[in-house]
């Protein structure tokens, strides 16, 4: 919920409601540029070798490896690029949701690593469900566009 006026009433430090009242869009915007350019940043070197990742994928029971492979590439490449931007923010991070829901499973299944193996994808994956929930905000190219999905 964002913090109004109305709200501040209810804090323990009443006075601190105007400025969660200023920060809130921009600490919004912060994180979802954040994860979106560590997104980029982890895409990168899968965009350079798109088909890459084929055996893997393959291993974890994705065919066509090459096509799952390219996919992921894309996903984290481009997606991480329009979370950051705030572009079709919705279906980007869902799509990325989904992929790091698939590397909880290869962290804990697969390579039996528990809640500790998987604990890093499992909170890079609640920061994209947030996004594929709420969407971006008015510091976005979907808000300057004037539509969302």
């Amino acid at each position: 919920m964002q913090p109004t006026p109305a709200t501040s009433s209810r804090l323990f430090i009443p006075a601190l409601g105007r400025f969660y009242l200023f920060a809130h869009d921009g600490v919004e915007t912060l994180l979802r540029v954040v994860v979106g350019l560590a997104l980029v940043t982890h895409g990168t070197g899968k965009i350079a070798n798109p088909f890459g990742a084929a055996g893997m994928v393959e291993s974890l029971g994705f065919y066509p490896g090459s096509l799952w492979s390219l996919l992921l590439a894309c996903t984290e490449f481009f997606g991480g690029i329009f979370i950051a931007i705030g572009f079709l923010t919705r279906p980007s991070a869902f799509a990325a949701f989904v992929v790091l829901m698939v590397t909880v499973y290869f962290h804990w299944i697969v390579q039996n690593e528990g809640y500790s193996g998987a604990e890093l994808s499992i909170i890079w994956a609640a920061v994209m469900l947030f996004f594929a929930v709420r969407g971006a905000n008015r510091y976005s190219v979907d808000a300057k566009i004037g539509r969302a999905f």
